[in-house]
């Protein structure tokens, strides 16, 4: 039998690699002879390079000098598919809470500019196509970081170059772009549908996870405003130009680029339904599945795939607060802390997984 395993991550747990490794143990340990085809999944935030290298025989590059999102250099990578001449970033590993402490949380000043150095040493290599991976940022600056490394400024109404990060965009007056730049296509995967501004934007949504006060999580969704007014507020209401803190807008700004669910980009990449379509059970899970998963996260879209080909799916989550699954179960055996259930969440998982997958083997005996 095939069993394909394809978690997302279990935020603050376990990332997707480890949560599918844990997933894999149970496995073995209910279905010795079962044949595993371990899938972890990613919408475009943490793990996303992992996920986009599982299906493709890429490399991963180094460049050196790449400054993260407080501004502070140091060397990062992309993943580089020689196949297709395609670069794909992770917004998470640059200008991610990667690297910084709990007090160094401020989305008033983190900057996207180590993404757009790590885009023109992609393109300065000779990519066709680059794809940025949206999603664990640390940043509000609406994508003017990385459009600051493409060459772009940004002016006051006194002509002064505006410092980095969001917070000082309010004053925002004019934007001077390069004498000449020139980028491949350029692909935004992001996991959100929120627009760049207002009550389910990217500041007033997302920035208290980030670190924002209630006062300036406003600060900044009107700094956004302004920024929106002065390129292009069409671009501002697309939906998913929120993403990463408005990461996706100045992608579409300043570099030209589309906006996809990085679903798709890492099941397309994966061949995740053919691999779906093959198996005779499919396993998922995320950290929450909520409300959120039910609108369109990865394990929700595992699961309408697994629906199309007639395959049955079981998932697993720390908390379970939705019924979008046919199956699913928590992982605590029983109450406990939060604190317990994620410094557990590994073996938890693995034990879970055995005991399902044991009564989902005897089952089929029994048919």
């Amino acid at each position: 039998m095939r069993v394909v395993v394809a978690p997302d991550k279990f935020k603050g747990s376990l990332t997707a690699l480890e949560a599918a490794g844990a997933m894999g143990r149970g496995v073995r340990r209910a279905w010795p002879r079962a044949r595993l085809d371990k899938v972890p999944l990613s919408d475009g935030g943490e793990g996303f390079l992992e996920a986009m290298a599982m299906g493709a025989r890429g490399r991963y590059v180094r460049v050196a000098g790449v400054r993260d999102a407080l501004g502070r250099p140091g060397t990062q990578r992309y993943l580089w598919l020689p196949g297709t001449r395609t670069a794909v970033v992770a917004l998470a590993e640059v200008s991610g809470w990667v690297g910084l402490e709990l007090a160094e949380r401020d989305p008033g000043r983190t900057t996207t500019f180590g993404v757009g150095q790590l885009m023109v040493a992609a393109a300065e290599a000779g990519a066709r196509r680059i794809i940025v991976g949206l999603g664990g940022s640390a940043t509000n600056d609406g994508g003017t970081g990385l459009a600051r490394a493409l060459g772009f400024r940004f002016l006051d109404r006194q002509g002064r170059d505006l410092p980095e990060g969001g917070g000082s965009l309010g004053e925002l007056a004019r934007v001077i772009p390069p004498d000449r730049y020139v980028l491949p296509e350029v692909v935004a995967a992001v996991d959100v549908s929120n627009p760049l501004c207002g009550r389910t934007g990217a500041s007033r949504m997302f920035g208290p996870q980030k670190g924002a006060t209630p006062d300036q999580a406003r600060a900044l969704d009107r700094s956004l405003g302004r920024l929106a007014r002065v390129v292009s507020p069409d671009l501002a209401r697309v939906p998913g130009a929120g993403a990463a803190g408005g990461t996706a807008f100045g992608l579409m700004a300043f570099a030209g680029a589309r906006i996809e669910p990085g679903f798709d980009l890492v099941a397309e990449t994966l061949g995740l339904e053919r691999r779906v379509r093959r198996a005779d059970l499919v396993l998922t899970g995320e950290g929450s599945l909520d409300g959120q998963t039910a609108l369109g996260k990865g394990p929700e879209r595992l699961r309408r795939m697994a629906d199309r080909a007639g395959v049955p799916l079981i998932a697993f989550g720390g908390r379970v607060e939705t019924s979008c699954f046919p199956a699913a179960f928590a992982l605590a055996p029983g109450p406990c802390e939060v604190e317990e259930a994620m410094r557990r969440a590994e073996e938890w998982l693995e034990e879970q997984v055995m005991r399902v997958v044991t009564v989902f083997r005897l089952g089929r005996k029994g048919r």
